[in-house]
C-alpha cells in the first residue's frame, strides 16, 4: 500500500467508527422524551379544563333561562 492509500484508509476508517458511535448514541437518546410527554399530559389538562368549563355554561345558561 503506498502511503496515501493508507491515510485514505486510516480517515475512511475513523469517519466510520465515529459515524457508527454517533448513531448508537442517537438511537439511545431519549432527552426530549419527558418533554414531549409533559406536553402531552398539559394539553390533555387543558382538554378536560375546557370540557368542564363548557358543562358549566351549559347548566348555567339552561338555569338562567328558566328564570327569565
Amino acid at each position: 500500500m503506498t502511503q496515501l492509500a493508507q491515510a485514505i484508509s486510516a480517515q475512511l476508517h475513523a469517519l466510520i467508527t465515529t459515524g457508527r458511535y454517533r448513531l448508537q448514541a442517537r438511537q439511545h437518546d431519549e432527552r426530549g422524551s419527558v418533554t414531549i410527554q409533559e406536553v402531552l399530559w398539559a394539553i390533555a389538562a387543558l382538554g378536560f379544563v375546557a370540557l368542564v368549563v363548557a358543562a358549566i355554561n351549559a347548566y348555567l345558561n339552561n338555569k338562567i333561562s328558566l328564570i327569565k
